[in-house]
């Protein structure tokens, strides 16, 4: 009766789990990959939940997308589980195994019946089998060149990145990517694997995750497949991994992508590498393989300044024609999202959404009430105080003017963007604010805040200053 309760009360907890990742990442990737997920056994001494998917493939594909997702979202749900395993459902039939055939193509065994046994696990074959046949794997083609902005803080990388996808032979091999998470990495290299595809229609790519490099590995060595493997992985053009840092410890693996990269050096082929570290800072990494990706040409991608999150924004909004984002809203957003270009563009995707689907205008007020989380998570906790103190050393005057009920220009005007700028930087309410300003209605903060944007949109004194205390404020 416990374990039948148990069983119960998992079924319930995920059914929420499932329901909210569903909002997070939409109808389409819920329905083919999170759907399918079966809680299984659940261990409460080592706090271990077991995840059953149909087929190999989809578990494999699940554990690289979503493992730290579907982990993070059961802890919150029940602090009790501690691991969560993604696997392969025992009741299943296995996919069959995929051979090479000619040129590497793998090839299934002629007596497969997979399609009438189990209709999604031939489904999930298919793709399987598509994604290990054509030229570009996993290369997603929305992520390009012409739609990676650039700016002082990442141009190197986008230059490097363009001269390794161009037709002549590149100056460098390997090349490096260090970001942290979220600043446009992984975009570049689906974009060289764009581009190279575009320039060599014929070749054959690899794009990877280092996890998924060692899954296929420890698969092809459980399966005594190595020299397939081998075969396969050097008969690549193009090969390019993502979060090289997660290869650490696992020596076997390390060794044959150390044999690997230094296969395709020899015959000229091309080798892009991502981290969020810089290579000396990988630690546990085999020393030779260390020196092979630090050999050619490392490219640091920096924090995106607020000049290139406004380039971003602006970018993204050719997308969405039909809606109205004012100025002050980019500017807003631009100012406030500064962690990663991801949460960024999130953001303004999960605005826009909202807007659309209720039939709202986007304003600075639904960004500030639908973006809550984000806008939190980013903000640098700048007080209201602080910015009373940076207002008055800026303009020369004494901080009890900011309470004060004088109304001579000299002290309105740098009161009210001293408003402005706590409603900007702060999350406080406009009630709030008033009382910070020696008890000031609500409406006498909403007009110094829409006045101060008119101002400066027309005079460029007043852009000027506000620009330089916003620099001082988040500096």
């Amino acid at each position: 009766m416990e374990e039948d309760q148990e069983a119960v009360n998992l079924a319930a907890d995920w059914a929420d789990i499932s329901q909210g990742l569903r909002k997070d990442l939409g109808q389409q990737v819920h329905g083919q990959w999170i759907k399918p997920i079966q809680p299984g056994n659940y261990c409460p001494e080592t706090g271990t939940l077991d995840l059953y998917l149909p087929t190999e493939f989809s578990a494999n594909w699940v554990q690289d997308r979503f493992a730290d997702r579907l982990s993070l979202a059961w802890k919150i749900a029940r602090p009790d589980v501690r691991h969560v395993r993604i696997l392969v459902h025992p009741g299943r039939k296995q996919l069959p195994e995929l051979r090479l055939g000619s040129g590497g193509n793998p090839r299934r065994p002629a007596n497969d019946s997979a399609a009438q046994s189990d209709p999604l696990a031939a489904a999930l074959e298919g793709e399987a089998f598509a994604t290990l046949s054509q030229g570009a794997a996993n290369i997603d083609a929305s992520q390009t060149f012409a739609s990676f902005v650039t700016g002082t803080s990442n141009v190197l990388a986008a230059n490097a990145a363009q001269r390794m996808a161009a037709p002549e032979t590149p100056q460098f091999s390997p090349l490096y990517l260090k970001a942290a998470t979220g600043q446009g990495k992984t975009h570049l290299l689906h974009a060289i694997g764009h581009a190279y595809l575009a320039a060599h229609p014929h070749a054959r790519i690899f794009y990877c995750s280092a996890e998924r490099f060692m899954v296929e590995f420890v698969q092809a060595l459980r399966q005594n497949q190595m020299m397939e493997f081998k075969s396969r992985l050097r008969g690549f053009d193009l090969l390019l991994v993502d979060d090289i840092q997660f290869i650490i410890g696992k020596a076997s693996a390390q060794e044959e992508l150390l044999y690997t990269i230094d296969a395709l050096l020899q015959e000229g082929k091309r080798l892009v590498f991502a981290a969020d570290r810089a290579p000396q800072a990988l630690d546990g990494v085999e020393p030779r393989l260390l020196s092979r990706l630090s050999m050619g040409l490392v490219a640091d991608i920096q924090s995106a300044d607020i000049e290139l999150r406004r380039s971003i924004l602006e970018s993204r909004l050719t997308r969405f024609a039909s809606v109205q984002v004012p100025a002050d809203v980019i500017e807003f957003l631009a100012r406030t999202i500064n962690r990663n270009v991801r949460e960024l563009v999130g953001g303004l995707n999960k605005l826009i959404a909202y807007a659309q689907l209720t039939g709202q205008a986007v304003s600075l007020q639904l960004a500030e009430e639908q973006l809550t989380d984000i806008l939190s998570a980013n903000r640098r906790r700048i007080t209201i105080d602080e910015i009373q103190r940076t207002v008055c050393q800026f303009y020369r005057i004494d901080k009890t003017e900011m309470s004060s009920k004088r109304r001579a220009r000299a002290v309105v005007r740098p009161r009210q963007v001293a408003m402005y700028l706590a409603k900007v930087l702060t999350p406080r309410s406009y009630p709030e604010i008033g009382r910070k300003f020696g008890g000031r209605d609500h409406s006498t903060v909403i007009h110094a805040v829409r006045l101060i944007e008119e101002l400066r949109t027309r005079d460029a004194d007043m852009d000027g200053d506000v620009r330089s205390l916003l620099r001082q404020l988040e500096s």
